[in-house]
C-alpha cells in the first residue's frame, strides 16, 4: 500500500469509524456467537499473496464484528466500562502513525516530557498531594505488581533484586476479601505466593474491617513472618466499597507496612471536589493507582500509577546495559526504569487530547452526571416490591437483585437472579454482569459508558421489569 492509496483507505476508515458510532444501538451490546464460531471462518493459514485490502474490511464486517462486544455501546453496563472518545481515537492514531518506542528520554524526548506532565496534571485533578509523582503503566493489575515488587525491594534493601530469595523470611500481604484478583497474581509473580495473601474480612458495607487486620498482622509478627504491604480499595470490583485507608494507614504506619492503593475505576471520580472527602490517609499511603481508561474517556490501555518516593521505584526497576546509556540520564525521567517493561507506548498523547478536549469541568460534568443516574436507578430499584439493593452505592455502580415477595430460599433466589442475568443478556439489548455478595447472586450495572444518558437507564430498567414476568 503506498500513501496515495493509504489516504484514500484511511478516509473511508474514519468514515466507517464515524458510522459506527453513529449506528452502535444497532449492534447486539453483547456478541451473539457461539463459541469456535468466528475461528471456523478464518484460514488455517496467513495467505501466501497479499490480498486486496477492501476484501480485509468485507471480512472485518462479515466475520469479526458479529463476534465483538460492543463496549462503547450506552447500554454497556458490565464489568467497569472501558471507555473511549473522538479526542482520544485521534490521539492514538497519532501515537500508531508515531510508532514510537518510548523507553527513555532520548527516543523520544516529547513522549517521555509529556507524560511527565500527564502524571501532573492528573496528581493536581484528583487531588493527591503534591510530592507524589508518576508514570503511565499498561493496567492497575500491572502498578499492583510494580507496587508490590517495590515494597518487597524496599523492605529488603534490595537483596533479592541481587541475590533472590535464599533464607529469607516468609512475606505476606493483606486485602480485603473483596479486593482485586490481581493482588494474588502479583503475590505468585513476585515470589511471595498466593498462599501469603491474607484475606480480611469485611463490615456490612464490604469494606475492610481494620482490628482483623491489626490482628492478622500481630499474628504474623507473632509467627515469625514479616508483614510487606497491604493493597487497599477506593472502590472495590464487586461493590466500588471504600476501604478505611485512614485507619488502615495508622496501622502500616506503626508496624512499617506498605500501602498500596488500588483505585482502578473509582480513582476518576476524585476529580468530583465532593468526592474527595471519602479518599482519606493519603498522607499514609506509598503507591496509588487509577485508570483513565476505565472512566476518564481515554482509550484503553492507559493507567495512571503515583509514587511517593520515585527512588525506591527506580532503584527496585533501573538497569543499564552499556547500549541505553545516555548522556541525559541524570537529567530527565527514563521511564523504562518505572516499571516491567523496557518498551512503552506513547500513551500520554491521547490523554493529552481527551483532558485539553474536555476539560476539566467537561469531565467533571459527565462523571458527575453517571453518578447521578445511577441515584434514580437505585432509588426505583428500593421502591419496587420485587427487588432489593444488594450493597452501598458510592459512585454509579448499582447492585441489586430481583426478590419476589414470600421467596427467602438461597438456593430459589440465585436460579432466579442467575436465569433473569441470562435472559436479560440473550437479549442484546442491555449487558450486565454479575458478583455474589455473602453468597448471593447478584447484579451489577455500571453505569459509565461515555454517551449513556437517562433514556438509555430507563430503557434497561423497564426491560429488567418485564423480563423477570417470564421466569
Amino acid at each position: 500500500m503506498n500513501s496515495k492509496e493509504f489516504r484514500q483507505i484511511g478516509k473511508e476508515l474514519i468514515d466507517k469509524i464515524a458510522d459506527y458510532f453513529d449506528q452502535i444501538e444497532d449492534y447486539p451490546v453483547k456478541s451473539q456467537v457461539k463459541p469456535g464460531e468466528i475461528l471456523g471462518q478464518i484460514p488455517s493459514n496467513a495467505p501466501v499473496q497479499g490480498e486486496e485490502f477492501p476484501d480485509i474490511i468485507m471480512d472485518f464486517d462479515n466475520i469479526i464484528m458479529p463476534g465483538m462486544t460492543h463496549w462503547q455501546h450506552p447500554r454497556f453496563f458490565a464489568y467497569f466500562t472501558a471507555n473511549n472518545s473522538f479526542p482520544s481515537l485521534l490521539g492514538e492514531m497519532l501515537t500508531a502513525a508515531l510508532g514510537a518506542q518510548c523507553m527513555i528520554w532520548e527516543t523520544s524526548p516529547a513522549a517521555a516530557e509529556l507524560e511527565e506532565a500527564m502524571m501532573n496534571w492528573l496528581r493536581d485533578m484528583i487531588g493527591l498531594p503534591k510530592e507524589f509523582t508518576g508514570c503511565i503503566q499498561d493496567t492497575a493489575s500491572t502498578a499492583t505488581l510494580v507496587s508490590i515488587l517495590t515494597a518487597r525491594e524496599s523492605r529488603t534493601n534490595y537483596h533479592i533484586n541481587h541475590s533472590g530469595f535464599g533464607k529469607q523470611p516468609t512475606y505476606r500481604l493483606y486485602c480485603s476479601t473483596e479486593a482485586h484478583s490481581s493482588i494474588e497474581k502479583a503475590a505468585k509473580i513476585a515470589g511471595i505466593g498466593r498462599s501469603n495473601v491474607v484475606k480480611i474480612p469485611v463490615d456490612s458495607n464490604f469494606a475492610m474491617v481494620t482490628s482483623e487486620l491489626e490482628y492478622a498482622i500481630k499474628t504474623d509478627i507473632n509467627n515469625g513472618n514479616v508483614p510487606l504491604a497491604v493493597i487497599a480499595a477506593f472502590g472495590t470490583t464487586s461493590t466500588t466499597a471504600i476501604d478505611p485507608i485512614d485507619e488502615i494507614g495508622e496501622i502500616c504506619r506503626k508496624y512499617s507496612v506498605w500501602l498500596h492503593v488500588d483505585a482502578a475505576f473509582a480513582g476518576s471520580a476524585l476529580v468530583l471536589p465532593e468526592i474527595r472527602p471519602l479518599l482519606k490517609g493519603m498522607e499514609y499511603v506509598d503507591t496509588f493507582v487509577f485508570n483513565p481508561h476505565k472512566w476518564m474517556f481515554t482509550n484503553f490501555d492507559c493507567s495512571a500509577y503515583f509514587v511517593r518516593n520515585k527512588e525506591t521505584l527506580i532503584r527496585t526497576f533501573e538497569i543499564m546495559p552499556e547500549y541505553l546509556k545516555t548522556g541525559s540520564d541524570s537529567v530527565v525521567n527514563n521511564y523504562r526504569d518505572w516499571g516491567i517493561q523496557l518498551g512503552r507506548r506513547f500513551r500520554a498523547l491521547k490523554l493529552w487530547f481527551v483532558l485539553r478536549s474536555f476539560g476539566v469541568e467537561g469531565i467533571q460534568s459527565r462523571i458527575r452526571e453517571h453518578i447521578i443516574l445511577a441515584e434514580e436507578l437505585r432509588k426505583k430499584i428500593e421502591e419496587h416490591s420485587d427487588f432489593e439493593i444488594a450493597a452501598p452505592s458510592p459512585f454509579n455502580l448499582v447492585c441489586f437483585r430481583y426478590k419476589p415477595h414470600g421467596i427467602d430460599d438461597i438456593n430459589e433466589l440465585n436460579e432466579l437472579n442467575e436465569s433473569l442475568h441470562k435472559k436479560l443478556n440473550a437479549t442484546g439489548k442491555i449487558y450486565l454482569t454479575h458478583t455474589k455478595l455473602n453468597n448471593l447472586y447478584t447484579l451489577r450495572m455500571v453505569i459509565g459508558q461515555t454517551n449513556v444518558s437517562r433514556e438509555h437507564v430507563e430503557f434497561a430498567w423497564e426491560l429488567i421489569c418485564k423480563m423477570v414476568k417470564g421466569i
